[in-house]
């Protein structure tokens, strides 16, 4: 699969019973305020596997490939090739730029970083001429800025962009040497592989990052390469070795492309859903927000959905040259906040409506939920009523606030008649809570005081 994770991603780790979410320091490998938890000793799977567990514990999230791809001709394109000085500069935005207070926290390389043949040593080796300083080097300069390295690898004979690929003689080896590096994640790829190599491969790679003793989250995948659905694809299992794994198609920059994912995903959902959780994601490719291919109703679309099934959002974009209107929806922080949600609940399309209206649903903390109201028609703004109690909500009374407007629909009961005006093919997106266990704050500490309290809101 070619659409794999470009630059950077968001990883968490639990710090006890109580359940806290804090991220990683990235100089001295510990949490802050705290120490990393021992490896859990309860859940299924062998011991190996177990360590996989606590890490990625909230949905990863970052920037991926589709921007840049593979573009290796430093002299045409110096600017924008798969190069050292372009994950310089991506480290830079984002920790200059408030990205990495947001989370945003990995710096990902993708395919085609690594020169065309292993050293004399049989590690894989990054090109020289456009990694003059290798990744180790890369690394220190990333964690300095208080950020993590994210790199990929294939388990096969090739990437699948006709790199050096992992063959099952070479996992350890490679695992050792990414350790070594101070990688932080990685995201290992199927290309050029067979059924039988990928389902020794995967947990093989899982137990050699484990007894390399550095925390690396493991992005597999293995589903998108065997039809991504029960029976083939074990989730239990894979939610034993691996992190996240890609279940679908790679994204491409369109409209069409987001629609066919989110379809295919809501149309699996019972199969899908469950396999979600703290610490194994599923992975519906990237955000596409900030390219060429949306609008700017259908960036909050994406951004809206992604964060209603809980998924790992993975920029693809260029941070240098990135629109206002874009930063602004990638940045939202309450649409951020639900997609973090502790629980990991992946949320559900909950209804199909003739007139072209969808509406999805997410439970979150503190009897909190999220509500997306998604227009598929072309021609104008719908208006779409509708009451909470339709949508299975419980009595009682109720708040709305509109994720991506900043207004409040207060007043609201279970059976409320309220009407949203939807854009053709945008998106209404609430963060819905009863009144009776939020009551209003004083005004200068705002009114959402569990997503203000984690993600900072301004």
């Amino acid at each position: 699969m070619n659409s794999l994770f470009k630059c950077t991603v968001m990883c968490r780790v639990a710090t006890g019973p109580k359940n806290k979410f804090l991220p990683l320091s990235h100089k001295n490998n510990k949490v802050r305020n705290g120490v990393f938890p021992s490896i859990p000793t309860a859940g299924p799977g062998p011991r190996e596997h177990r360590f996989r567990q606590w890490i990625a514990e909230d949905a990863p999230y970052g920037m991926a490939w589709e921007r840049f791809r593979c573009d290796i001709d430093c002299r045409k394109d110096p600017t924008n090739c798969i190069s050292e000085k372009l994950f310089r500069d991506m480290a830079d935005r984002l920790s200059e730029d408030g990205w990495r207070e947001l989370g945003y926290e990995y710096v990902m390389i993708d395919d085609c970083w690594m020169s065309m043949q292993r050293g004399s040593d049989g590690r894989l080796q990054p090109d020289p001429d456009r990694f003059p300083g290798g990744i180790a080097k890369l690394a220190r300069y990333i964690h300095d800025r208080g950020l993590k390295l994210g790199i990929y690898a294939d388990m096969g004979s090739a990437t699948c962009m006709g790199f050096p690929g992992t063959t099952l003689d070479k996992v350890e080896l490679d695992a050792q040497t990414f350790a070594s590096w101070g990688v932080d994640y990685l995201k290992f790829d199927g290309c050029h592989s067979n059924a039988i190599e990928q389902s020794i491969g995967y947990p093989l790679m899982s137990k050699a990052l484990n007894l390399t003793g550095r925390p690396i989250a493991y992005s597999c995948s293995l589903p998108a390469y065997i039809g991504g659905l029960p029976p083939n694809v074990n989730y239990s299992y894979l939610g034993n070795i691996c992190n996240l794994w890609r279940n679908y198609d790679d994204i491409e920059d369109s409209w069409a492309s987001v629609q066919s994912i989110l379809d295919w995903f809501s149309t699996n959902q019972d199969d899908l859903q469950p396999a979600a959780g703290p610490g194994h994601w599923n992975d519906p490719d990237m955000l596409i927000i900030g390219n060429f291919g949306l609008s700017l109703d259908q960036a909050q679309a994406q951004m809206a959905l992604w964060a209603i099934m809980a998924a790992p959002l993975f920029m693809s974009n260029d941070l240098r040259t990135l629109s206002a209107d874009a930063r602004a929806i990638l940045q939202n922080r309450v649409a951020i906040g639900i997609n973090q949600d502790p629980r990991g609940i992946q949320g559900r399309r909950l209804l199909q409506e003739l007139g072209h209206i969808e509406v999805y649903w997410r439970p979150l903390s503190h009897s909190a939920n999220a509500l997306v109201f998604l227009s598929l028609r072309q021609d104008m703004p719908y208006l779409y009523r509708n009451s909470l109690a339709n949508l299975n909500f419980p009595a009682g009374s109720f708040e709305a606030y509109d994720v991506f407007s900043g207004k409040t629909l207060s007043g609201l009961t279970d059976h409320t008649i309220f009407t949203v005006s939807i854009n053709p093919s945008g998106v209404v997106m609430w963060y819905v809570y009863p009144v009776k266990q939020s009551p209003r704050p004083p005004k200068d500490t705002g009114r959402y005081p569990y997503l203000r309290k984690k993600y900072r809101m301004s």
